[in-house]
């Protein structure tokens, strides 16, 4: 369940106590008037199916409460109440399911932003994946396919075409092709170094390659992949499975074929570089229309249960 905590205007607090009354999955009500300082109003909580969130938190946007007041959900670890009880199984659907979608905006914008964390994360990733396709060793492969942080910006991107925010999406897209620019930059520079103590060399990038040959040579199967992991990753991000979500990292191949264009481009190598470039680009393509088709779906399913949402009167 969610436990959602209000600051209401005193003149709006009787059309926020009526809203939560009225929507099914609702539970301990609590008013306290004047208990609001900073802005002042009245203090209003409750308890709420997650399945019921997305609806009344948009409402309660409606009423200009994000404006005027304050709308702040958090997750609940422990509920011990028959009431609670009652309220999830009034609520339609699964709380798997739902999705809360300021919740989901949020959070891919936070994920999303163009920082030196960031920059950072993507630009070791890639050079730890340098390192593995040099090496043809896939346990750093798979090991800097986990430490990037690129699938917020994914999702960022899938959120900003379903919710249509332009500002997400571009915020999205500039730290999705920077940080990449970036990476693959530090990269080459990386690599000319490793050349320069001997640790690179073009021998083992042309060498036969076994375990990584894959991240310059893409096919219908990295598309396949991709839009599975495109799948498995959104799902991941509406239903709050952290752990699903590192299976996702470490099934795609965008870190690794940025590594590998990045040192085969060091030693010239245009073959290896476009190749690369393809399968990263078709990967995040992959991703992208996967994710929106599932927001989409999730959206549309989730329409169908908002006529149930409301108690009767």
């Amino acid at each position: 369940m969610l436990h959602l905590r209000l600051i209401s205007p005193a003149d709006r607090t009787d059309e926020v106590v009526r809203l939560i009354d009225r929507t099914v999955g609702t539970t301990h009500l609590v008013v306290l008037p004047g208990a609001a300082r900073d802005p002042e109003g009245d203090v209003v909580m409750c308890d709420v199916a997650r399945e019921a969130g997305d609806e009344i938190i948009s409402r309660l946007r409606a009423l200009g409460l994000d404006d005027c007041g304050a709308i702040t959900a958090e997750n609940i670890d422990l509920s011990l109440s028959k009431h609670a009880d009652e309220a999830e199984r009034d609520a339609p659907g699964e709380p798997a399911d739902a999705v809360l979608w300021e919740q989901l905006e949020e959070a891919t914008s936070e994920e999303s932003t163009l920082s030196i964390t960031y920059v950072a994360f993507i630009t070791l990733a890639t050079m730890i994946a340098a390192c593995g396709v040099v090496l043809d060793n896939a346990i750093l492969i798979v090991g800097a396919m986990a430490v990037g942080p690129e699938f917020g910006p994914l999702a960022g991107i899938c959120t900003a075409i379903v919710q249509r925010a332009p500002r997400l999406a571009l915020r999205s897209l500039i730290a999705l092709l920077v940080g990449f620019a970036v990476a693959m930059a530090v990269t080459v520079g990386f690599s000319w170094i490793m050349s320069g103590f001997d640790l690179f060399t073009e021998g083992k990038l042309e060498g036969d390659r076994p375990n990584t040959g894959f991240v310059y040579a893409p096919d219908a199967f990295s598309f396949v992949v991709a839009i599975l992991a495109g799948i498995a990753g959104t799902l991941s991000l509406t239903s709050a499975k952290s752990g699903a979500l590192v299976g996702v990292a470490i099934s795609v191949t965008t870190v690794p074929a940025a590594a590998n264009a990045a040192v085969a481009l060091s030693f010239d190598d245009m073959k290896q570089t476009v190749g690369s470039a393809e399968q990263l680009a078709l990967n995040l393509f992959g991703i992208v229309v996967a994710g929106t088709l599932t927001l989409l779906a999730q959206k549309a399913l989730w329409s169908t249960q908002r006529t149930r949402m409301h108690k009767r009167t």
